[in-house]
């Protein structure tokens, strides 16, 4: 299994070589040479299968056993699982009105991006073990993917990681989960700008390929191939949860609701579909529209500014990960791709070709929500069901109220099943439950984090963020 990069213009790489990048060397992303194809029996047989142990297929797939023993596989996932609280590790919670969530958000920091960066946490690790060798990871976040990958490396001893939150623009719960975190290899950066501007010192820093190459930089945003192999599991799970059977002639469909701010979840269920699973894709967006708009009129620019919302993890202009999409549906055309993303990149306004557009609204659906949207999809799903959404999962539940009332058990015109995955628990989202006229359920985990003390380091606006993070990396080097 071989990686290239979506514009054509580096050498392939190994999972390993994959796992340890961030952008490729020409501004690309890396994806699979091949995407495997799989056939009915395999479907039926991974029908039964647990979460963990579809993660486990599924990776073994992306990840060459010479590199990995099958073994050692199954245990790195089975470690990385072991502090989730639901003992499936993910919960699908099947709610009135045909309104099936599917719960992804039971690891620690209350949030769907724990099951990726859990197991990838645990494959740096033994790479690193086996190669005795140190890594500086870069993290931008805008709320979960931070805490998140802070969790996969606390502590270890072959890891520093410098994350970039948006001062202000996060939850309260969110900005602590990061900044409460005590360890010498963690580093937090409290960033004056929003989720956008504070991708941009990264994509230098990783530009820059003799200081990458250096200091060992890596990402674990979801420009890591890593996150998106792990997170095709959740649509073979949600599938299997929710396909009445596999006893048909062709097998039954099942439309899965994706809330989407960078783009990684949805690419993961893109390969999903490819590979061969049969899944209706919508991709569900708040006011920050660009994939909504992209979708529905191949518009893939820029509006003047980010929105604040509800749903904060969302409120992203740039999802990079749009560019792997219509890398697979241009048949991985890298030159097409890399002259329309070199395009975007210097006019930040594209129009896709007319042939691409249509395959993207073959592929995907897509919605937006405002948030006047997001809090009634949480009130009424509270008065229905007594059950608590975060506003992202109320993204996915506000498309399923809004189809027409005879469509929401039987999605479109026949008996399609509808599935809403839920990044995120209620409970990190304090303030929008509160906005919706609801009380949160706060975990005691979470109250306590406002009795801890904190750590991060202000970056202001006209300071050089770049030439910041480059001190930094370069002092914690000195350590070593």
């Amino acid at each position: 299994m071989e990686y290239v990069s979506t514009r054509g213009g580096a050498r392939a790489v190994d999972f390993e070589g994959a796992l340890f990048s961030g952008y490729a060397p020409d501004g690309g992303l890396f994806m699979p040479r091949r995407i495997p194809s799989l056939d009915r029996d395999t479907l039926q047989r991974w029908s039964s299968l647990s979460y963990p142990e579809l993660v486990k297929e599924l990776c073994s797939l992306f990840i060459p056993a010479k590199l990995v023993p099958r073994n050692v596989l199954n245990e790195l996932i089975d470690r990385a699982f072991s502090r989730f609280r639901h003992k499936n590790v993910v919960h699908l919670s099947r709610l009135k009105d045909g309104l099936n969530i599917l719960e992804l958000w039971h690891g620690v920091t209350y949030a769907f991006k724990d099951l990726s960066l859990s197991c990838t946490g645990q494959f740096l690790q033994y790479f690193l073990e086996k190669k005795k060798k140190h890594v500086n990871i870069l993290v931008g976040t805008s709320g979960d993917t931070g805490s998140s990958a802070i969790e996969s490396v606390r502590g270890q001893k072959n890891v520093d990681i410098f994350v970039l939150l948006p001062k202000g623009l996060c939850t309260q719960t969110q900005e602590l989960q990061m900044t409460t975190v005590i360890e010498d290899n963690v580093h937090v950066f409290s960033a004056h700008g929003n989720s956008d501007e504070i991708d941009e010192p990264i994509k230098e820093l990783f530009a820059d390929v003799d200081f990458a190459g250096r200091y060992n930089l890596m990402s674990l945003n979801s420009v890591n191939w890593s996150r998106i192999m792990v997170q095709i599991a959740h649509y073979f799970y949600a599938y299997f949860q929710c396909t009445p059977s596999l006893d048909t002639t062709p097998l039954p469909m099942v439309e899965i609701v994706v809330p989407t701010g960078g783009g990684g979840n949805i690419t993961a269920g893109c390969i999903a579909q490819k590979m061969g699973l049969p899944i209706r894709l919508i991709t569900v967006v708040n006011s920050n529209d660009i994939i909504h708009r992209t979708v529905q009129h191949g518009d893939f620019s820029l509006a003047e500014s980010v929105k604040a919302t509800l749903a904060s993890a969302m409120d992203i202009q740039e999802p990079y990960n749009v560019e792997r999409i219509l890398w697979l549906l241009s048949g991985s055309d890298s030159c097409q791709i890399k002259t329309l993303m070199e395009q975007f990149n210097i006019s930040k306004r594209l129009k896709l070709p007319e042939d691409l557009h249509r395959k993207l609204s073959e592929t995907l659906g897509s919605c937006s929500a405002s948030d006047q949207d997001i809090v009634g999809a949480m009130r009424r799903c509270w008065e229905e069901n007594q059950y608590l959404l975060c506003p992202h999962s109320a993204v996915a539940a506000h498309y399923h109220y809004s189809q027409p009332h005879s469509f929401r058990c039987l999605s479109f015109l026949s008996s399609i099943p509808r599935c809403c995955l839920a990044p995120a628990s209620a409970a990190k989202f304090q303030d929008a439950l509160l906005r919706a006229g609801l009380v949160p359920q706060v975990p005691p985990e979470i109250t306590a984090l406002t009795a801890m003390e904190t750590r991060s380091t202000p970056l202001e606006r006209g300071q050089d963020w770049a030439q910041v993070l480059r001190g930094q990396i370069e002092a914690v080097a000195q350590q070593w």
